[in-house]
């Protein structure tokens, strides 16, 4: 058995051929009661749609350079 701690989903906003969006992501981090980390073009702008999802975080080059 693995004792994964987190899962990172991604991409959640970056507008690739896969990405999630919001609702997909939503739907994939509530099969889980692990922690799930938000990946893939994150922005200042989209901070406030993090809060409508659960995530435990969020990372990104991006958003800190």
């Amino acid at each position: 058995m693995q004792k994964v701690q987190a899962i990172f989903l991604s991409s959640i906003f970056k507008k690739n051929k896969n990405f999630l969006g919001v609702n997909k992501f939503k739907n994939l981090s509530n099969l889980t009661e692990k922690k799930v980390i938000a990946l893939g073009g994150i922005s200042n702008e989209h901070l406030k749609n993090l809060n409508l999802i659960k995530v435990s975080g969020f990372a990104g080059i991006s958003f800190f350079e």
